[in-house]
């Protein structure tokens, strides 16, 4: 099965006034969507947008894998796991292990608009103690494992008229952050989204210059 989610359909979230725009794919604070509250361990996928000097004072996560993709600008992350201060820049992934609880700061400290999306997933086991992951120029196609949540991370950078393989997992949560895709007949631009179960031989055809997040999930 083929679930596609349009960008357009994505709540509207985030403080405008304060610089903050945010697009959620899933039950997020005040929206509550019964039918639409996770997938599989996915319980979050934001697009985030930050103003110059915008961004999220330190606040407390627990029992969360986030997984943050910056698409555009510099994102300023602090936090108590690792004590310092640090740049993502596009191409890098960060994942932050909140474990039985951790706090961070996210800010677009740059001259210039912060774009990023960033992916919330249960762990399969609760509590722990919390860690911090940083990769660099992560290379189109390498796999970026997220073990306390059973789950892999793909990037992929289509070029016009390039064909990329889904995996061939029980469960694949697809999102595209830029391009014109096509995936089994469907079109899908930036922002729209796939929940994939139980399907093989799938492949995304770009249309155009691409990028795209792949989760592959357990059951």
């Amino acid at each position: 099965m083929i679930d596609v989610r349009r960008a357009v359909d994505r709540y509207a979230g985030g403080d405008p006034g304060a610089g903050i725009t945010t697009g959620h794919a899933f039950s997020f604070g005040s929206f509550y969507d019964p039918d639409n509250i996770r997938f599989g361990p996915v319980l979050a996928c934001n697009e985030e947008r930050l103003a110059p000097g915008a961004g999220f004072d330190e606040h407390p996560h627990s029992n969360t894998e986030i997984v943050t993709w910056v698409v555009e600008g510099e994102l300023t992350h602090r936090d108590g796991v690792t004590g310092g201060t640090g740049l993502v820049r596009p191409g890098d992934v960060q994942r932050l292990g909140a474990g039985s609880g951790a706090r961070h700061v996210e800010r677009n400290d740059g001259e210039v608009p912060l774009r990023f999306v960033q992916l919330w997933l249960a762990p399969l086991a609760a509590g722990g103690e919390p860690s911090y992951d940083l990769v660099r120029g992560l290379v189109d196609g390498t796999p970026y494992e997220v073990p306390a949540a059973g789950a892999v991370l793909h990037v992929r950078r289509p070029a016009a008229g390039q064909r990329v393989p889904v995996p061939d997992a029980e469960r694949v949560y697809l999102h595209v952050v830029r391009g014109d895709l096509r995936l089994d007949g469907e079109e899908l631009g930036p922002g729209d989204s796939a929940r994939i179960t139980a399907e093989k031989g799938l492949e995304v055809t770009a249309g155009s210059p691409g990028e795209l997040l792949m989760l592959e999930l357990p059951l």
